[in-house]
């Protein structure tokens, strides 16, 4: 773009922070909206805005009253039909309004993996009722996992080993969704030798990879992450044209240009869609340590039309998440001497989020090494030094 351009962030948390970061050193300005004031990323940006992305009257006002280049969804609970409608009055949605349409939900995205592209997927079911649940269960068998069509992080998610325990994760998953659809999907529960995130870029000139990453949820939600993850040639191979296929099919009218994080099971060679986020990923937290441009870097290049580089290495590296244990307003963090003398190469980054919950991150440990398993070691003790003290 030949002027500094104008970005409007929909969404403002640790991902929009760094984003910020990256935008603002190739000259963009920033707008930073959520749903609260003083999130991490507004804490950066230019200007911001609060209100509910849900809220069509509010967004449609937010984005007339800025006119943005560019429209960068960092979340998936945003009122779509709104980008829509932008996209076609000639506003730039980021990759694209159809990419924020279909991945806002589960089973649109899965739907057109599975239905239209004929990827390699696990059997699935949606519901809608409890008694949808136990009938999708029996299509796929146990074990299963149940989770929201429309959540986050992993948030509302189960795994389910008989038929008694479908009705606490029919519960659970409808307690932690994200909008006003009480819809789940039911698949089958893949017995995988590992996950990766395959970051994907989009861009003016083509399509980039970045190496595997390797990662461990627990309650849904990643704990940890390693780059490059090992990963057999042949199964590479498999997993990066499935990615450029998905990622081209959400183009729609816009230009589709921006990361996308695209995540894979493998098992043997054979390799196993399971979701996409057209956006930075929380695993790829760990680009902040293993590639020279990080998937922040990346996602500010391509949106901008800026030239990426058509081989993309990392070092061994790792990242390890800081997590809060209890609700608090008023808090301090301790430790960070010690966790950043565990090696010369482990970082700290603290996201700013004014409040803390149960099992909420609050920062990322990073390290490299030689191997993927010394850094892994290295960010987890890096972590565990880092100790919230609450005030209240």
């Amino acid at each position: 773009m030949a002027h500094i351009a104008t970005i409007m962030l929909l969404g403002a948390g640790e991902l929009g922070r760094e984003l910020v970061i990256s935008a603002k050193r190739l000259g963009a300005r920033v707008i930073a909206c959520d749903a609260y004031a003083g999130a991490p990323a507004m804490q950066l940006a230019d200007e911001s805005e609060v209100f509910s992305m849900l809220d069509a009257d509010a967004l449609r006002a937010a984005v007339l009253k800025h006119k943005p280049d560019l429209i960068v969804p960092e979340i998936e609970a945003i009122r779509t039909e709104v980008l829509a409608e932008f996209e076609a009055e000639g506003f730039n949605v980021v990759p694209s309004a159809r990419a924020a349409q279909l991945t806002m939900n589960r089973d649109a995205i899965r739907d057109l993996a599975a239905e239209e592209l004929g990827l390699n997927t696990s059997r699935y079911r949606y519901a809608e009722t409890f008694e949808e649940v136990r009938s999708a269960a029996e299509h796929t068998g146990f074990p299963c996992v149940i989770k929201p069509v429309m959540s986050s992080s992993g948030k509302g998610q189960s795994k389910v080993d008989s038929s008694a325990d479908l009705e606490a994760a029919w519960t659970y998953a409808t307690e932690n969704m994200r909008g006003d659809r009480a819809r789940v999907i039911v698949e089958q529960f893949i017995d995988f030798d590992y996950e990766i995130t395959l970051l994907t870029v989009r861009h003016a000139s083509g399509i980039a990879f970045c190496p595997p990453i390797g990662h461990r949820q627990e309650r849904g939600d990643y704990q940890e992450s390693w780059q490059p993850a090992a990963m057999n040639t042949a199964a590479i191979e498999k997993a990066q044209p499935m990615a450029a296929e998905v990622v081209e099919a959400l183009k729609g009218d816009g230009r589709g240009w921006g990361l996308f994080g695209v995540e894979f099971f493998i098992r043997g060679e054979e390799v196993i869609f399971s979701e996409l986020s057209p956006r930075p990923h929380d695993t790829g937290m760990v680009t902040l340590a293993s590639q020279h441009l990080t998937q922040f870097d990346l996602h500010a290049r391509a949106i901008l039309g800026l030239p990426i580089p058509a081989e993309i290495s990392g070092r061994p590296s790792a990242s390890a998440v800081i997590l809060a244990d209890r609700d608090s307003e008023s808090f301090a963090f301790e430790g960070l001497d010690e966790a950043l003398g565990v090696d010369e190469s482990a970082d700290v980054r603290i996201f700013g989020k004014p409040v803390t919950r149960p099992y909420r991150r609050m920062g990322v440990a990073l390290a490299s090494a030689d191997t993927t398993d010394a850094a892994r070691s290295l960010a987890k003790s890096a972590a565990s030094k880092v100790r919230i003290a609450y005030r209240d």
